[in-house]
């Protein structure tokens, strides 16, 4: 970068050319196997198309924080992130049969073009959603291994990575397991801290740390700083899901009442309920065609119990706590700095 100023437009450029560059080499290669792998391969592109690239700042200011150098191998490193991300996204969508991603076809739905006449089309293209998934995490490891830090600085972090793909694994599994069970609040946040919290702030915090040398004290701040604030970006997400603009968010609205998803949004909004308001839920909650009516009917009951404020509160105070961690933390003032602004901008956001 061209100071130690965050400019969150210019870090995600760079990033944006990392990933294009190196996604598109790899999709190459693949459809070169066979032209019938080309729908495949495109669909590798379109998931790094779009992004904040969020998780590979978190990792970047672990690196900086830590009071090391901006460089190009850094960023490959921190890029290889955001390919974690794309690969829990297409499983995640696939999970959920959501289909809308940044306003466009999931990689579920847009695969149907490549099976189209064929015997059971819709599992097929699901089958092939499910390998681009698999093939993305595969290409986070190899960008991560390829960055060109030093091989001792590789192997500090690389524990990291199995933690990191355990966590995430488990928090889709709890996720699914407590899908359509009784509305349950600490179980919900769970499930938040394990399937987004971590792997998105937390992780690549600590993995950019670990590639740097950081001590015990500054990963415990890490820790600290970045389950509070992973946690305040889900609930955003939950919030956004319900009452978002789908302009903005690129998500369908009713997906989580569709998918009667245990958010936290929803086990406050039951906690709160009367009896009137749970019967109403009921009879709504994982409704297979849900429409317009159906989705203000629930807003209605959430903002009547005051459900949102309650997940409003919950974001402030996670983030007040992050930055509360931030503050305890001995790192330059430059890198203070982002990551506060990152704090703001995770919690605070319409997309």
């Amino acid at each position: 970068m061209a100071s130690d100023g965050w400019e969150p437009a210019a870090f995600k450029g760079r990033v944006d050319e990392v990933l294009h560059r190196f996604v598109a080499q790899e999709a190459d290669r693949f459809a070169a196997i066979d032209p019938l792998l080309s729908p495949v391969a495109e669909r590798l592109e379109a998931a790094v198309a779009d992004g904040k690239r969020l998780r590979a700042a978190f990792c970047y200011w672990g690196w900086r924080a830590v009071g090391q150098p901006d460089g190009d191998a850094l960023l490959r490193a921190a890029a290889s992130m955001e390919l974690v991300h794309a690969a829990a996204v297409a499983h995640d969508d696939l999970i959920d049969d959501s289909p809308l991603r940044h306003g466009r076809p999931t990689a579920h739905v847009a695969l149907r073009g490549a099976v189209r006449g064929r015997p059971l089309a819709a599992g097929a293209a699901r089958s092939l959603a499910m390998l681009v998934g698999d093939l993305l995490m595969a290409l986070a490891g190899q960008l991560f291994a390829t960055s060109g830090l030093p091989a001792a600085y590789l192997a500090r972090a690389r524990p990291l990575w199995w933690v990191m793909a355990r966590e995430l694994v488990a928090g889709e599994c709890l996720e699914i397991l407590r899908t359509g069970a009784g509305p349950d609040t600490t179980a919900s946040l769970k499930v938040i801290r394990y399937k987004t919290a971590k792997y998105t702030v937390e992780q690549p915090l600590l993995i950019g740390g670990a590639l740097a040398g950081a001590g015990a004290r500054l990963r415990e701040g890490y820790s600290a700083y970045g389950l509070s604030l992973g946690e305040a970006f889900q609930l955003r997400d939950d919030l956004l899901g319900l009452f978002g603009d789908p302009e903005h968010t690129g998500k369908a609205s009713v997906d989580d009442l569709r998918g009667h998803r245990p958010t936290a949004l929803l086990a406050e909004t039951w906690r709160l309920a009367g009896d009137d308001e749970r019967e109403l839920l009921r009879a709504l909650l994982g409704r297979q065609d849900p429409g317009d009516e159906d989705l203000e009917t629930v807003r209605e009951v959430m903002r009547g119990v005051g459900a949102p404020d309650r997940i409003e509160g919950m974001i402030s105070a996670r983030v007040e706590a992050a930055l509360d961690a931030l503050s305890e933390l001995d790192v330059p003032a430059h890198a203070a700095a982002a990551l506060s602004a990152l704090a703001h901008s995770a919690a605070v956001r319409r997309s």
